[in-house]
């Protein structure tokens, strides 16, 4: 559907996911005309039948993004769903831009290599837009979701958990620790949330808790923690017991099917 507002243009740059299809489709229902900038081996082909015009991009390929923006008037743009961070030592084609943005870093961490890619978006005249400014429903509520609540034991993990998870996001390593029985069993580093999973839930010996987190200085317009199903379906196979998430910090994905699948294996899901 065309348009002839700038301002009702929006543009997505999209990694792998759901979350970009949903936005896709919520912003199209939402009267937006959509303009995707999507990197090549991660984001949905399925998004193209969403958007008004989509443009394939390598990692590091940001003058080329600003140019597909810039030409269809595009004023605003969200970054949604995951980039493989192996991947970026494999697959990038940096330009003289990124190069420049690198070059101009003192850190780079995934957050500041983030923020800076933001910022120089917005120095060209598009506003980068929280992640959920379509969808705050995604956003987690208070309160524990599932019939069964964390055991005493588990509480004192999930505390433990939440003191870990704000100190290895402060040093920018990831947001996510599975701990049991008092014990750090796994930290999420670049492999993500599902091998920290998989690692501490060998460890765990059935005992095991996943605490999830925002990083403290978090900028909401890339990498807000979420879960789904995929996040139970993988606890279940590792044994993990409970989960602990934080309200209005975490995106949470297909929630009523997440729920269900918990109560069906006595899975613990609490919203701080």
């Amino acid at each position: 559907m065309p348009d002839h507002f700038p301002q009702a243009r929006i543009g997505l740059i999209a990694g792998s996911g759901q979350f970009p299809l949903l936005f896709s489709k919520t912003a199209v229902e939402k009267g937006y005309t959509l303009f995707t900038a999507a990197y090549v081996n991660e984001a949905d082909p399925d998004l193209a039948q969403w958007s008004e015009k989509i443009q394939w991009l390598h990692l590091g390929q940001v003058k080329r993004l600003i140019r597909f923006f810039k030409q269809n008037e595009v004023r605003r743009a969200v970054m949604l769903g995951a980039i493989q961070k192996t991947r970026l030592f494999t697959d990038v084609k940096p330009d003289m831009k990124a190069i420049a943005i690198i070059a101009g870093m003192r850190h780079t961490h995934d957050d500041a290599i983030m923020c800076a890619f933001a910022d120089s978006l917005e120095k060209e005249g598009i506003k980068v837009e929280p992640s959920t400014f379509l969808l705050p429903e995604l956003l987690a509520q208070k309160g524990v979701w599932t019939k069964r609540k964390p055991t005493r034991s588990e509480k004192k993990d999930i505390v433990m958990g939440f003191s870990i998870a704000r100190e290895i996001g402060r040093l920018d390593i990831g947001q996510s620790v599975v701990v049991g029985g008092g014990s750090t069993l796994a930290v999420e580093a670049i492999d993500g949330t599902d091998a920290t999973i998989e690692r501490g839930g060998k460890l765990g010996n059935g005992e095991a808790v996943l605490v999830k987190v925002c990083k403290p200085n978090q900028d909401f317009r890339f990498d807000v923690p979420s879960v789904g199903m995929k996040t139970i379906e993988t606890m279940i196979r590792n044994r993990v017991r409970a989960l602990a998430i934080e309200a209005q910090k975490t995106v949470v994905f297909d929630q009523p099917e997440m729920i269900r699948l918990a109560n069906e294996n006595d899975i613990a899901i609490v919203c701080e």
